[in-house]
């Protein structure tokens, strides 16, 4: 049969259009396997798992061969998303209880956007005989008495020139006409005359006095508009998945199209199942009575469709997935060859790290508390705060310090940069109220620029930091010089140990950096405690000890006490705690302050920011890739991180000059031997006695050294020298349970 749509389109660009419906990868393709042997037999899978269908398997077998014997497409196009988008708001307001996410206001605006449009307006054009026709011949058969699938069978032969999608919107479009006619009609005969007339010739007026003991039955209708209505967006959907990405071969995507045609003809005979109702209300008034059979089709249309949209929406889910994995692919080497680019600024780097479009601002100013365009980071120096949101306070309170003493000389060129927190979270992980809630405060704690939402950044941007930037969920700071180029894999390093004094915070910066330090106590105490810093001044003789061990702790600092006053030197003692066990360490504070044995930081960030400058130190070296085993102040280091897993340890300095750094098993033994060594303070001097009489204990047993790198840590050496003997370390994986959530998910000594 030659299509019922006016050819009002010129003859070439029906041709174009032809040309493009040949070569649709869906449509056309699923048309082929459904007639194909296997494609038929993929299409009746869902019937055969219906055992409460209408039909037998023989009936269903020969209903589908008449349905695809009349499909014969002549390839014109037909975008049916605006007819839908207007048959689905008719269908909506025309129920008695609208029932849809959208407010009525949200739904007119989107509705008014999508049909004033001169391409919609002219297809409306061209549909409209069509529509009518169809909506004529459901009228004429219901009243006719004709079998259900005889006039379904009669719309496929009209519209066989058709694709499946068009097919099913233009019969919804019949429908809503009817139907929108005769509850527009209800609604408003009250109050208009016109309406009134018109409504009593359809026995409105005695439908609604009535409208009780027929709510079940529009209730029925309604539930089938519904399926109805989700099997159609469902169906385009289809038809509007990008090519580029998904093909016919992709198992999902042959098995819907294979099922397209029967969800179409199911959605097409409900449509005819209640245009019958309404037909039979309006013909005969309140008086007509639902057969049992009637009923029972209703109910078990719902259900049928509901099976067939449970089968596609899972298909439709694996296609989106394939596309996403695609698409995935796609982005992540174009942010690999995009960093691999020179470019003027650094605008086309941030949209494809943060967002990428202009229709929202992504960011919020952390000093405002507005939202802003990237534009403000356009030519900057950027620094990328890339974390989960189990990010440590202590980070961030320490992190914050550094950033607004920064902020305090903003008119020095070399203080001139903006920060930007990035949240990565797991995309499979449900978004809870509990996440929210944590993701606000942390956002509105933060002075610096955040994204506005963790699922502004993409899959493939998560990815690419992942894999290029050996994120591992512990924060990670990466640079980026006003060109967008990474200068710097991870500042968060040189920030703990230089703060601000690392601008720019590139890798050159931090290479001179390490060329001017020296094994000194305030490498290890600068910019936490001036207490310490005063004691250098003056020329004391200061032990920074730690460990977990109290009655160590107390042989420690008696002994220690004692000997200093025998030798006649000033001596201080803080204790620093340890990287891990918080609670235990506590307990040790508390000791220490009741029996007066030394001073201490009683202040948790304090420690964990000692610790972490000194796991830092480390970590610098291994980004740098030059973690040299003779490097003198490295192995010193690396000791005293091993000491802190393994037991207790002291420093001894004099000044700022470091004498001796020793673990509890040789510093206490050298102490407590103090007779042994006594008579060389006046020769050698307190430091070089002390250190001399160590020196001979470590050489008899000296302790061995351990290095935990949590697979969170983003760099981890392959192969590393005990820093005491100096030979090459065994390597071992370790499964580690702790329950002490003040714990850092850092390096564990």
């Amino acid at each position: 049969m030659a299509s019922s749509l006016p050819l009002k389109y010129p003859a070439q660009g029906f041709n174009a259009n032809q040309q493009l419906i040949k070569s649709d990868q869906g449509f056309n393709a699923s048309h082929q396997l459904i007639k194909s042997d296997q494609g038929f037999k993929a299409s009746q899978q869902l019937i055969k798992s219906d055992r409460g269908g209408m039909l037998t398997m023989s009936d269903d077998n020969v209903m589908m061969k008449q349905i695809v014997g009349t499909h014969a497409p002549d390839g014109r196009e037909v975008d049916v998303k605006p007819l839908l988008y207007l048959v689905e708001d008719i269908l909506k307001r025309a129920t008695l209880q609208i029932d849809t996410s959208l407010t009525t206001s949200q739904a007119h605006a989107e509705l008014e956007d999508k049909t004033h449009q001169n391409n919609f307006v002219s297809m409306i054009d061209a549909l409209t005989y069509t529509i009518d026709r169809i909506s004529c011949e459901i009228a004429y058969k219901a009243l006719s008495g004709t079998d259900a699938h005889a006039t379904t069978l009669s719309i496929f032969s009209m519209l066989e020139s058709y694709s499946w999608d068009a097919k099913m919107v233009l019969t919804l479009a019949a429908f809503a006409l009817n139907y929108g006619e005769f509850w527009l009609l209800a609604q408003i005969y009250s109050s208009n005359h016109l309406a009134k007339s018109m409504a009593i010739l359809r026995q409105l007026p005695s439908i609604m006095e009535h409208s009780g003991p027929l709510k079940p039955r529009f209730e029925a209708i309604n539930n089938l508009i519904k399926v109805m209505m989700d099997v159609a967006r469902c169906v385009v959907e289809f038809k509007d998945l990008p090519p580029s990405y998904i093909s016919n071969e992709v198992p999902a995507l042959s098995i819907a199209m294979a099922h397209i045609p029967t969800a179409v003809y199911w959605t097409m005979r409900s449509v005819v199942a209640c245009a019958t109702q309404i037909t039979g209300l309006t013909t005969m008034g309140h008086e007509f009575s639902v057969s049992t059979t009637e009923a029972w089709e209703l109910s078990t249309l719902a259900h049928k469709l509901n099976n067939i949209l449970e089968h596609l929406r899972k298909q439709l889910a694996t296609c989106y997935q394939h596309i996403d994995e695609k698409r995935s692919v796609e982005t992540f080497q174009m942010l690999k060859n995009l960093f691999e680019t020179i470019h003027i600024d650094n605008m086309k780097v941030l949209k494809a790290l943060i967002y990428a479009k202009d229709d929202i601002q992504p960011l919020i100013d952390g000093s405002s508390k507005k939202r802003v365009h990237l534009d403000v980071l356009r030519r900057k120096n950027v620094l990328l705060l890339i974390s989960g949101l189990d990010i440590l306070n202590d980070e961030l309170s320490i992190l914050e310090q550094i950033y607004n003493e920064s902020r305090q000389h903003g008119a020095r060129l070399d203080s001139q940069y903006e920060l930007v927190w990035i949240p990565i979270m797991d995309h499979s992980v449900q978004w809870s109220d509990t996440v929210n809630e944590k993701f606000k405060s942390m956002q509105s704690s933060m002075p610096w620029f955040t994204v506005y939402h963790p699922s502004l950044i993409e899959m493939a941007v998560i990815r690419f930091i992942k894999e290029v930037w050996h994120f591992r969920n512990k924060p990670i700071l990466v640079v980026l010089d006003p060109q967008g180029k990474v200068v710097c894999p991870n500042a968060l390093h040189m920030m703990w140990i230089w703060g601000s004094n690392a601008f720019p915070f590139t890798s050159l910066r931090e290479e001179s950096l390490w060329r001017e330090e020296t094994w000194r106590l305030e490498l290890l105490v600068d910019g936490i405690d001036p207490v310490i810093l005063n004691w250098i001044k003056e020329g004391k003789y200061i032990f920074l000890y730690g460990g977990d061990d109290i009655e160590w702790v107390r042989k420690f600092t008696n002994n220690a006490r004692a000997v200093a006053q025998t030798a006649r030197v000033p001596l201080e003692m803080v204790y620093v705690g340890k990287s891990s066990k918080r609670e235990k360490i506590q307990r040790v504070i508390d000791t220490i302050i009741k029996e007066k044995l030394s001073y201490m930081w009683q202040e948790p960030t304090m420690i964990w920011f000692f610790w972490t400058r000194l796991e830092s130190m480390l970590y610098s070296k291994i980004q740098l890739g030059k973690l040299d085993d003779h490097d003198p102040m490295m192995q010193e280091i690396k000791k005293l991180l091993s000491y802190d897993r393994e037991g207790g340890w002291a420093v001894l300095s004099n000044g700022s000059n470091v004498v001796v750094n020793g673990h509890s098993t040789t510093i206490l033994p050298t102490l407590m031997e103090y007779d042994l060594w006594k008579d060389q303070v006046p020769v050698k001097g307190f430091d070089l006695a002390l250190e001399d009489h160590h020196r001979r204990i470590h050489g008899i047993s000296h302790p061995c050294c351990r290095f935990d790198f949590p697979m969170t840590t983003g760099r981890i050496p392959h192969t590393m020298k005990c820093p005491e003997c100096n030979r090459s370390m065994e390597k071992f994986s370790t499964f580690l349970c702790c329950h002490e959530e003040s714990i850092p998910d850092v390096l564990f000594q």
